[in-house]
């Protein structure tokens, strides 16, 4: 009796805790570590920090950083950015070892470095937050950030000489050549110092501050292969180098630390260190919770009910994958450098971001933010145009406020003109057309510090109006046609009937590579003729003529803007036969192309061009079709674990986005950039969703999904209601979800194929339906 009256209170307690789960308790930073990249990790962060203070243990390699079946850890460094590393730190004690050590090595002795194994049991992680405890010295190590600063807790649990260590010389994805640094001891607290460092086109100054709580007991540095110099007030270099403060510690001493950094200036970091950490003095736990305030507003944006713990985990972490990987580059003054290298100054409340390219990012977080944040979408949008006036480009991926040139065609044009069409506007909407216009009608250029500005292979498209294999990738053709519609809608929206009618003829544009004989998008000479060696799941490319990171058969179903004029081209039984096949072929891959192997996998989730794929049926009039697949997709594809998150290159944040919105049931085809956007549904995951609307863009407060009877089983939609009226198609308009009220899906273990799918029933196109 005793026995049962314990477990049945265990199970009470457990179930009361169940039920006060918060949505950010259910986001796990340490969900898919095991196959991350350098600009996703565990790491403590807010939305779009300039500091994401994480735990490194790889070496340079791709897709390093942190990998969760490495026992150990070999700093913590401040800056995870695509392209750009910064400051790392590790605690040691005993013996002074400035080598950082190999990845795969012993962790002990001067050789291997000041790497050390860590206690996985200890290691946690929540957003905002950071702990694990290290076996060299049993020192527990705690990490929390604001936007522009880390806050370091390190407990000693013996006496020992510690020393805190500053490296510059940080192996990652695109490790940095160290040109120029400097380490000064301004006080017996207080550090400051910068590191001028460059990677490819990408040459960036980390400027920093460092202060701790208690003094330091000597300071000092290395450079020129490890040469060490103690007890001096200064260390200057370039290369491998860096800095250590020693301390004295007692049983249970904490030296706590604190930094800033800047891109600007050191008198910039120091700025923003005593704007964003000055509420808070030196408590710790008020600034990891003032992180967990910041995240959990925003997670809670999104309530979901019903469904299983393990979709509730998949959802808010993927929701905050959306928000942790790209990043502020303005100083809390809004000052920023330009692409010139000029200092600039900025509206505060409008910071300049970084990121890796928006390559298909209208497929994913686009619509994500500008739906649940629509101010950040709107910042985003400032921020382009900024680089624009200043470097006289739009850019594609700006890190660094750099024009990196990667990835191909000029999709921050679709994240500018979705903005726009659902009213988000708070911008200089004539700068934004001039600037749209000028990218899509001047051929790129490679910027001074050999990056590259624009769209290339250009001259030859809007000659041809295709790009020939003499030049490069056929599917560019493709993907320029899509910016030259946005352009177009968003002319048509401003009332420039002529940019319209200029850009809207280039949309078409995709027919000039379609080989109705094939009935594919095929590779073409300059004289007009096809090339003949080629097969639909041939020619990936990265770099030369082909298909951009996928084949034939994939880049056939990429047409964002015209999916009726695919299908009108390809036939509609032909259509849907070849994507379902492909479906049914990619499921026992899960549906990723491990290793970027094109030619096995059809429906390659894991990659920008195919994640429309399951969508396409509900123009195709069987919605049926989407609803099974997006349910396998986040099924099969997503997973729970450190060692399952998501499989294939997450590009900061654009497989989270897309899981958050598929799971609500709603999708963006054409990325909401038509005059009048709409919503594609699916299978949501969840009995009911709300959204929390912001009032300052959208008139209705919240806006609910309710699938009754939803389940693994239960995934096909048998009816629906819009606002309390009959739903008879598988789309809706933008402005009815924004106006407050809800869609009502009544669920089932069956396809209702009359269900959305008569022709009639199909979300918009360019192209009228030829059937």
């Amino acid at each position: 009796m005793k026995k049962f009256i314990t477990t049945l209170l265990l199970g009470f307690v457990t179930a009361a805790y169940g039920q006060n789960l918060q949505p950010i308790d259910y986001a796990d930073p340490l969900l898919g570590t095991s196959e991350s990249r350098w600009m996703l990790n565990p790491g403590a962060t807010l939305p779009f920090g300039m500091v994401q203070l994480a735990p490194d243990n790889q070496g340079g390699v791709w897709k390093s950083g942190y990998e969760y079946t490495l026992g150990n850890i070999g700093g913590f460094s401040h800056i995870h950015s695509w392209t750009m590393a910064g400051l790392s730190v590790m605690p040691t004690v005993n013996v002074l070892n400035v080598r950082r050590g190999p990845a795969d090595g012993p962790t002990t002795g001067w050789t291997t470095g000041y790497r050390s194994r860590i206690y996985k049991q200890t290691e946690k992680a929540s957003p905002g937050y950071y702990a694990v405890t290290l076996m060299n010295g049993d020192i527990h190590t705690e990490l929390t950030a604001t936007t522009r600063t880390g806050f370091f807790r390190f407990t000693f649990p013996h006496q020992e000489n510690a020393h805190i260590l500053l490296d510059l010389d940080i192996p990652f994805e695109n490790t940095a050549e160290i040109l120029d640094a400097r380490f000064t001891r301004v006080s017996d607290t207080q550090i400051e110092g910068y590191s001028l460092q460059k990677w490819s086109w990408n040459e960036y100054k980390v400027h920093f501050v460092i202060r701790f709580n208690k003094p330091m007991k000597s300071f000092g540095g290395w450079k020129n292969n490890y040469e060490v110099t103690k007890d001096v007030a200064e260390i200057k270099g370039k290369g491998q180098m860096g800095a250590f403060a020693d301390f004295d510690t007692k049983p249970g001493d904490q030296i706590l630390m604190q930094t800033a950094i800047s891109l600007v200036s050191i008198e910039g970091a120091r700025q923003n260190m005593n704007q964003e950490l000055a509420p808070f003095g030196w408590n710790f736990d008020a600034v990891h919770q003032n992180a967990r305030k910041v995240w959990s507003g925003l997670l809670s944006k999104i309530k979901v009910e019903g469904g299983t713990k393990e979709n509730k985990k998949k959802f808010y972490t993927n929701l905050y994958r959306s928000y942790v990987a790209r990043t502020t580059w303005s100083d809390v003054d809004g000052k920023y450098v330009d692409v010139n290298e000029k200092i600039r100054q900025v509206d505060p409340k409008n910071p300049v971001y970084g990121s890796d390219a928006l390559w298909n990012t209208f497929w994913n977080l686009n619509q994500l933010w500008q739906l649940v944040n629509p101010d950040l979408a709107g910042n985003w949008v400032k921020s382009l145009l900024e680089i624009y006036r200043t470097g006289g480009w739009l850019p594609k991926g700006p890190a660094g406020i750099e024009y990196s040139g990667i990835m191909e065609a000029s999709h921050e044009i679709a994240l500018i003109v979705g903005a726009y069409q659902k009213g988000i506007r708070d911008f200089d909407v004539p700068l934004a057309l001039k600037a749209m216009v000028h990218q899509q009608s001047t051929p790129g250029v490679v910027t001074p510090e050999n990056g590259f500005a624009g769209n290339k292979f250009f001259e030859s498209y809007m000659k041809l109006g295709y790009v020939p294999q003499e030049e490069g990738q056929v599917s560019n053709t493709l993907e320029y046609a899509y910016d030259d519609w946005c352009v177009a809608q968003f002319a048509k929206a401003v009332g420039n009937e002529q940019v319209y009618q200029q850009f809207i003829k280039r949309a078409g544009n995709y027919n000039n590579v379609f080989d109705s004989e094939t009935g594919y998008i095929r590779m073409k000479h300059k004289d007009g003729n096809w090339v003949k060696d080629w097969n639909p799941f041939c020619c990936t490319s990265f770099s030369g003529p082909g298909y951009l990171e996928g084949n034939a058969w994939q880049y056939s179903f990429f047409n964002p803007h015209d999916v009726q004029g695919i299908l009108n081209l390809m036939g509609r039984n032909e259509f849907n036969k070849r994507l379902d096949d492909g479906f049914e072929k990619s499921v026992k891959y899960n549906f990723n192309a491990d290793g970027d192997l094109y030619d096995l996998v059809p429906i390659n989730h894991g990659n920008q061009p195919n994640m429309q794929a399951a969508w396409l049926f509900n123009y195709s009039g069987k919605p049926w079709l989407t609803q099974k697949w997006t349910r396998e997709i986040m099924d099969r594809y997503y997973g729970v674990t450190p060692y399952h998150g998501w499989l294939g290159d997450e590009d900061e944040g654009q497989m989270g986005a897309w899981f958050v919105m598929a799971a609500m049931g709603l999708f963006q085809t054409n990325g909401g950039t038509g005059v009048k956007p709409y919503y594609e549904i699916g299978s949501p995951l969840f009995e009911k969703i709300t959204i929390e609307l912001d009032p300052a863009y959208y008139k209705g407060k919240t806006f609910t999904i309710v699938a009754k009877g939803s389940s693994k089983q239960n995934r096909y939609i048998q009816s629906a209601q819009l606002d309390d009226k009959l739903l008879a198609r598988p789309w809706f308009y933008h402005e009815d979800l924004v106006d407050g009220g809800s869609l009502v899906l009544q669920m089932g273990p069956r396809p209702n194929i009359k269900w959305g799918s008569k022709p009639g029933d199909a979300p918009p196109s360019m192209s009228p339906n030829r059937e």
